[in-house]
């Protein structure tokens, strides 16, 4: 086994959350190694919607402009459907944020390893964490890794951070505990097509079905149907397409006759649902971030901007690194996600009537309004290094 190597934090997961605390980490000067054990530009299951939040931060760190200059395309636009009402809806200027993006996650995720690397912290993709180093009181010092050959080696570091995805193994290993699990989980059906025309995007809602367009790179949109678990066994267990193209129709009868006429790009992506569970998100010598730490249905689009979220909170909390830092950081993680995980709950049930389901996003709206609030009072990550 090669020698020990040493590093003040050890960073498993390399996409949005991992690489993101990454880059704001390294940005304090901070010796960071990541190990993720995917490829680097790997795409992954996500329907890749950014909240305001979330926008808010990429461009506080410089990597929204990243994700514009390769063609990502502002959404200016939102429209609602509600059975056969509209809402339309204008993304107002503020908060720094002038439009939403949903880029593809190859292009995100890399920005985001790019921006980190560029900070000085190191990333070694096809890398996995297959154990933890503890001390004889129990505070994770590290980790055991193993690269793409199989060989294993230990890294100690002062802090080993989970952004390794819904089953995280460090959850796993460092025994957080589970503050919530979700009642609700609703499966998913999305792909790609070129030639719709871009007017925003489009959520659209029926009693018991869901669906949405959503704008990205290279002139396609992400499109989805999302409904109670029985709805969905028929895209499941018989022909994908045509199963999809009536879920939607039962859905969004313009938009299915528009993708209908559109061109696919790929396969059809389907996402068996999960449950949400909130984790405790950090113990001594470890902290999670990401679906690490919380996993909330699709529905409410919201997990990529909690990824970003977490990672901001986490580096705050590095940069002041003691015991009541890191009790604040877990405190206003959970302040801000309790609420959305609460609505995501509701929402993915699609047990609602449209009337409840107003209302729901009514609530949502307000608890994004307090996130992005939150998010405009953190230190800026030139205050962090200094």
């Amino acid at each position: 086994m090669p020698g020990l190597e040493r590093f003040d934090v050890l960073v498993a997961g390399a996409r949005c959350a991992g690489a993101a605390a990454a880059m704001l980490m390294a940005r304090q000067g901070l010796r960071v190694l990541v190990v993720e054990r995917g490829a680097y530009g790997r795409d992954t299951l996500s329907t890749h919607a950014l909240m305001r939040g979330g926008v808010l931060l990429l461009r506080r760190w410089g990597v929204l402009e990243r994700l514009v200059e390769a063609g990502t395309p502002p959404i200016r636009h939102a429209t609602f459907h509600y059975g056969d009402e509209a809402v339309p809806l204008e993304i107002r200027p503020g908060d720094g944020v002038d439009a939403l993006y949903a880029p593809r996650r190859t292009l995100l995720d890399s920005a985001l390893a790019d921006a980190a690397g560029e900070a000085g912290a190191e990333l070694r993709y096809g890398h996995s964490l297959a154990g933890l180093l503890q001390d004889e009181a129990g505070r994770v010092t590290g980790a055991r890794i193993v690269d793409p050959a199989g060989r294993r080696s230990k890294v100690e570091a002062g802090l080993v951070v989970g952004a390794d995805g819904a089953g995280s193994t460090v959850a796993r290993l460092a025994g957080a505990p589970v503050l919530a699990v979700g009642r609700n989980a609703a499966p998913v059906v999305y792909g790609y097509w070129s030639g719709l025309t871009d007017h925003g995007t489009h959520w659209h809602y029926r009693p018991g079905l869901s669906a949405g367009r959503i704008p990205t790179n290279a002139g396609h949109h992400c499109v989805f149907v999302a409904a109670a678990p029985a709805r969905l066994r028929s895209v499941a267990h018989e022909d994908r397409r045509n199963g999809f193209l009536a879920l939607l129709r039962a859905a969004a009868p313009a938009l299915a006759e528009e993708v209908a006429a559109a061109s696919p790009e790929g396969d059809l992506l389907p996402f068996a649902g999960r449950r949400g569970f909130m984790r405790h998100p950090c113990g001594p010598g470890w902290a999670l971030i990401g679906d690490a730490a919380s996993f909330k249905d699709p529905s409410t689009a919201h997990g990529i901007t909690d990824a970003l979220r977490d990672a901001a909170l986490l580096a705050g909390a590095v940069a002041r690194n003691t015991p009541a830092a890191f009790s604040d950081f877990a405190d206003r993680r959970d302040a801000l996600l309790r609420p959305l995980f609460q609505v995501t709950d509701a929402v993915a049930g699609h047990d609602w009537d449209l009337t409840t389901l107003k209302s729901l996003h009514r609530t949502l709206n307000q608890v994004m309004r307090q996130e992005v609030e939150h998010l405009l009072a953190l230190a800026a990550p030139a205050e962090l290094a200094a």
